[in-house]
C-alpha cells in the first residue's frame, strides 16, 4: 500500500493512540467524555467564577462507577489502571476540580482504607464512599510541613483505649464537604492513619477562599482540637510514612493522565481558534509562528499520552514503582502547563477570559504543578533514583 493511500492523521489523535486502547478502555473513556460534555462543559466556567464545586454531580459520578473505580470489591468497579487514567483525563478535560474530587475520593481516601483498613472499616466505609453517600478527604499536608510531611506536628496519643488527636492540616481538597477525613498523625510508634468522622467533637474544617486556581474545588484547613476517637479508628495495616506516600503514588498516577485532558482542551481551543481568527487577510493558523506553536503543543500532548499509557500498562501488568510515577507527574504536568500557556498566546487577549477554557486550565495547572509533590520534589526523587544519592537535606 502506498503511503498516499493511508488516512491522514487526525489533528486530535495524531498518533492514532485510540488504536492502542482496548474495547473496555474506549467504552470507559467515551462514557466519561459524554458525561462531561452533557453535565459539566457548559457550566464549569460559571462554577469556576463562583468558586463552587458542583456537589450535585457526586451521585452521578458514583453511578458511573468512578469513585474508587480501580479498587476491587465493596461496591467498587474494579477497573484497570488504564481505565482509571482515561477517566481522569476526561474529567480534567472539563476542569481539574472534577478530577481532583474523584482522585481524592478514590486514591487518597478510599485507597488507604482498602489497603490498610480492618475488615470492619472496609465494610463500614467503602460501599458508602463508592456510592457517593460519604465524601472523604486526606489530611497530610500542614501549614508548615508540605514537602517534608515526616516532620508533621499533628500528634495522636493513647488515652486508655482511645486516641486523642491534636493538629492542623492545610490545603485539603474536599475538606469542607467531607464526611470522613483520613488524617495522618505522629504517634510514639510512628506515623499512623486515623479515620475521623467530620462530626466528631473537636474537628472543624475552614474553607480557603480568594483562590485564583482550582476555584471549582473545595480546599480547606482542618483543625483537630482534642479529637477523641476509639481504638477502632486507627488503620491497623500500616505504620510509618510508607502509608501516606503509597496513597500519594496512587493519586499522582491519576494526575499523570488527568493533566493531559486539560492540555488537550487547551490545544483544541487554540487549534480551532487559529482556523477562524483572521489577521492580515488570512487565518492566523496560516502563519508560520502560529503553526510552530500548534505543533509544539501537539508534540508534547502526544508524548505525554504515550508516557501515561506505558505507565498504565506497566501498573496493570506488574505494578509501578513510585519513581516512575514521579517521572510521569513531573513530565506531564510541566508539559500541560506549557501547552496551556502557549495556547493562551494563540488566543491573545481572548485567552484571558472565561469565554474560552484556556486561562482557567492554566490557573488550575499552576496548583497541580505544586500539589502532591512539587516539581522540585519529583526532580529530586528521580535524581536519587539515577544516582543513588539523596539530595533532600
Amino acid at each position: 500500500m502506498s503511503t498516499a493511500d493511508l488516512p491522514r492523521p487526525d489533528p486530535r489523535d495524531f498518533l492514532g493512540v485510540d488504536s492502542l486502547l482496548q474495547e473496555e478502555e474506549l467504552a470507559v473513556r467515551d462514557t466519561v467524555r459524554r458525561f462531561v460534555a452533557d453535565r459539566a462543559m457548559a457550566d464549569i466556567p460559571a462554577w469556576f467564577e463562583e468558586g463552587r464545586f458542583p456537589t450535585e454531580l457526586v451521585k452521578d459520578l458514583a453511578s458511573l462507577g468512578l469513585l474508587g473505580m480501580h479498587l476491587q470489591g465493596y461496591g467498587c468497579a474494579g477497573m484497570s489502571s488504564v481505565c482509571y487514567g482515561l477517566a481522569c483525563m476526561e474529567l480534567e478535560a472539563a476542569d481539574s476540580g472534577l478530577r481532583s474530587f474523584v482522585s481524592v475520593q478514590g486514591s487518597l481516601a478510599m485507597f488507604p482504607i482498602h489497603a490498610y483498613g480492618s475488615d470492619e472499616q472496609k465494610e463500614r466505609w467503602l460501599p458508602a464512599m463508592a456510592a457517593g453517600d460519604v465524601i472523604g478527604c486526606f489530611g497530610l499536608t500542614e501549614p508548615d510541613q508540605g514537602s517534608d510531611p515526616s516532620h508533621m506536628r499533628t500528634h495522636a496519643r493513647r488515652d486508655g483505649g482511645d486516641w486523642v488527636i491534636n493538629g492542623t492540616k492545610m490545603w485539603i481538597t474536599n475538606g469542607g464537604i467531607a464526611d470522613l477525613a483520613v488524617v495522618w498523625a505522629s504517634t510514639e510508634e510512628g506515623v499512623r492513619g486515623f479515620l475521623v468522622p467530620t462530626d466528631t467533637p473537636g474537628f472543624s474544617a475552614h474553607n480557603i477562599e480568594r483562590k485564583l486556581s482550582l476555584r471549582a474545588s473545595v480546599t480547606s484547613e482542618l483543625v483537630l482540637d482534642e479529637v477523641r476517637l476509639p481504638g477502632s479508628a486507627v488503620l491497623p495495616g500500616v505504620v510509618g510514612m510508607c502509608g501516606p506516600l503509597s496513597c500519594l503514588s496512587e493519586a499522582r498516577f491519576g494526575i499523570v493522565w488527568g493533566v493531559l485532558g486539560a492540555a488537550r482542551t487547551c490545544y483544541e481551543a487554540a487549534l480551532e481558534y487559529s482556523t477562524t481568527r483572521q489577521q492580515f487577510g488570512k487565518p492566523i493558523g496560516a502563519f508560520q509562528l502560529t503553526q510552530q506553536k500548534l505543533v509544539s503543543m501537539l508534540l508534547e500532548l502526544n508524548k505525554g499520552l504515550l508516557l501515561a499509557l506505558h505507565l498504565g500498562r506497566r501498573k496493570d501488568s506488574q505494578g509501578l514503582r513510585p519513581e516512575l510515577v514521579s517521572m510521569g507527574k513531573l513530565n506531564n504536568v510541566r508539559a500541560a502547563l506549557d501547552i496551556a500557556r502557549t495556547a493562551r498566546t494563540v488566543l491573545a487577549a481572548n485567552g484571558v477570559t472565561l469565554e474560552y477554557p484556556v486561562i482557567r486550565h492554566m490557573n488550575n495547572l499552576e496548583s497541580v504543578l505544586t500539589y502532591e509533590g512539587t516539581e522540585e520534589i519529583h526532580t529530586l526523587i528521580l535524581g536519587q533514583a539515577i544516582t543513588g544519592l539523596a539530595a533532600f537535606s
